[in-house]
């Protein structure tokens, strides 16, 4: 065996021990209902000595079915892996708070969104990693007094080109732009009002009815999923007890997130992860209690420790999830491969 090999294998058998069982042909199934999973947590073929990673946090996949995932380990800031988990490419050195990242076709070229709290902006990069265009806090308002104050985590595009920015780690706004850089409006913020957001983490448009899109956003610390009108209006509070709400992902019919933790601390590994159905309704819970326990008023917790502090989900074409996870002692992406 090379010693690639052999380091690769020795780093797998290692960080993953804990999660042994899952390498069983006889596996058990994660999931309720329709959405259930069969866990692969050896999906990523990346090298670590090759592909190092911190904390493993967003992930977004271009037409072609490449997946991009971000990471702050600024020797590698964006991993691309084909959908076999082999690593096609990697870049980006300049962003150490790289956290969310959403990707976008603009009249037929597509564009990353890379959000970076430590660098206080957002970073719109074409798919080999040059920079095409920046955004930072709104000039000329009393929103910012201080720019540091300014820590976006997460973005969403619409088909005009608004890009609505999650401060999720400054002072919780939802923050709009037009596609020039333009500053328009924003909402949330903390407070106590129906509309106000607490760790405004994760924030997507949704489609799912034409006629009505509107904007997730989720307010982490509340465990609440809340829904906006595109104009920032607040519509509805999902309240979601025991989960800490990473970035909600409309897929389909469907809502799906990563649940960080279902209790504090920060690192209780304690994660798994939630799906809605066309009614907001929590219908499956991967790696957790049952759906039922909602409607029991009884918090959700960890039923099994497939994940640590899983951090978004991304959707296939065939519905199935690549997880990727933050404080996770290095570990790659797993997949869950759906059982129809």
């Amino acid at each position: 065996m090379q010693r690639r090999d052999f380091t690769k294998t020795i780093f797998a058998l290692g960080a993953l021990a804990s999660l042994q069982r899952f390498r069983n042909p006889n596996d058990p199934i994660i999931g309720h209902g329709d959405f259930r999973y069969k866990i692969d947590t050896r999906w990523c073929q990346a090298i670590p000595e090759l592909y190092p990673v911190k904390d493993c946090h967003e992930m977004a996949m271009d037409r072609s079915g490449r997946i991009y995932m971000s990471t702050n380990d600024t020797r590698n800031n964006i991993l691309v892996f084909d959908q076999n988990g082999k690593v096609l490419d990697a870049f980006g050195r300049m962003y150490p708070g790289a956290h969310g990242l959403t990707l976008h076709d603009e009249n037929g070229e597509e564009f990353l969104y890379l959000t970076d709290y430590e660098r206080n902006a957002v970073f719109k990069l074409n798919l080999k990693g040059d920079l095409i265009q920046s955004f930072h806090e709104p000039v000329m308002t009393d929103l910012y007094p201080n720019k540091t104050d300014f820590h976006p985590t997460e973005t969403a595009i619409a088909p005009n080109g608004d890009v609505y920015i999650a401060d999720g780690y400054g002072l919780d706004y939802i923050l709009v732009y037009d596609a020039k850089g333009r500053f328009k409006f924003h909402f949330g913020g903390k407070g106590t009002h129906p509309g106000a957001l607490n760790n405004a983490h994760g924030v997507a448009l949704d489609y799912r009815k034409p006629d009505q899109p509107c904007v997730l956003v989720s307010s982490r610390a509340d465990n609440v999923l809340k829904r906006f009108a595109l104009d920032g209006t607040f519509l509805e509070a999902i309240p979601l007890p025991g989960a800490y709400i990473c970035r909600p992902v409309a897929h389909g019919k469907a809502v799906y997130f990563a649940v960080l933790i279902s209790k504090l601390p920060w690192d209780s590994q304690s994660g798994f992860l939630c799906i809605l159905d066309e009614n907001n309704k929590l219908v499956s819970v991967p790696g957790g209690s049952d759906p039922k326990a909602l409607e029991a008023e009884r918090p959700l917790y960890q039923t099994v420790q497939v994940f640590k502090h899983p951090h978004d989900v991304l959707v296939d074409a065939d519905e199935n999830l690549y997880v990727s996870q933050w404080n996770a002692g290095g570990l790659y992406p797993f997949r869950l491969k759906r059982v129809l």
